[in-house]
């Protein structure tokens, strides 16, 4: 049985309905004092799925109680879905005296599940923090879906050499295309974050910028702005996870955007692409 956390709602009935699995309907309260309560009411069976993306504290407290709620339930097996993994991106101590949050995060997980899938980390080490089995889930190729057909000689473009993987999978969703990669440094007092563009000419072509996740949205405007200036035709956006944060989307459209997609790893307005059929095919063969 499917469980959906309160920020994987419609991801939940996607996957429900991609594998035939029941859905179960959690309850979602919140007390006075601010703490909440997920519970699962109607849960009646063997093995719970929890479908649940932790983009804030509260969901990580959330998916936690699921867990509990299922076992207490009579689930004899859990297996835990992040669809979005908050904190990835805290996966090393970047400075003396930091946590490792992403390996925080992973130990509490694992103390209710069984085995955990986790859609497009943003390292792929983080598999390693999880103290029972964990396995990457690559939902790239679902962003060349909503992209339109007619692309014009299209150039798909990481923003760094970290994320050639996860463009080669856009473009090979798409089925035609160049790719190339942005070089991007980051200063890590200030958070700043410099873009310099490759040498692939775009004059005339369609670009597609591809990230696991657009968060402010400052580097990909950036990006935007530079691709434009170089005389590309469109520009189209596309992230795994699109969480965009405060005015982000207001800002990429600034920067001259022709599109945005996403998938619904996060539920947002430009989550115009399910990653239902990926998840499914980890959930049927057991992660």
């Amino acid at each position: 049985m499917i469980v959906p956390g309160s920020s994987s709602q419609a991801l939940s009935a996607a996957l429900a309905a991609e594998t035939g699995l029941p859905l179960a309907t959690p309850t979602y309260d919140r007390f006075p004092d601010g703490e909440t309560l997920a519970g699962v009411p109607e849960f009646d069976a063997d093995h719970a799925v929890v479908v649940a993306a932790t983009p804030s504290n509260d969901a990580y407290v959330e998916l936690l109680q699921l867990q509990d709620a299922v076992r207490e339930a009579g689930a004899e097996s859990v297996t835990t879905v992040l669809p979005y993994m908050g904190y990835s991106r805290q996966d090393k101590a970047f400075k003396h005296g930091q946590p490792v949050s992403a390996r925080a995060m992973a130990r509490a997980v694992s103390t209710g599940t069984d085995r955990v899938a986790v859609v497009n980390p943003h390292e792929p080490g983080i598999a390693e923090f999880f103290d029972v089995p964990c396995e990457s889930i690559d939902a790239a190729d679902r962003l060349a879906e909503p992209l339109p057909e007619d692309l014009s000689d299209p150039l798909f473009l990481a923003p760094d050499e970290g994320a050639v993987d996860l463009i080669d999978s856009v473009r090979d969703g798409y089925g035609r295309g160049e790719t190339d990669f942005f070089e991007k440094t980051r200063d890590l007092d200030t958070g700043d974050v410099e873009v310099t563009p490759s040498d692939a000419p775009v004059t005339d072509r369609d670009v597609v910028v591809a990230d696991d996740i657009i968060a402010t949205g400052s580097t990909m405007s950036d990006a935007v702005e530079v691709l434009l200036s170089r005389g590309a035709a469109r520009v189209f956006l596309a992230c795994v996870h699109p969480l965009l944060v405060g005015n982000a989307f207001t800002k990429l459209s600034r920067a001259g955007i022709d599109g945005v997609y996403g998938t619904d790893t996060l539920e947002r307005s430009v989550s115009s692409v399910t990653a239902a059929p990926a998840i499914a095919e980890a959930v049927e063969t057991g992660v």
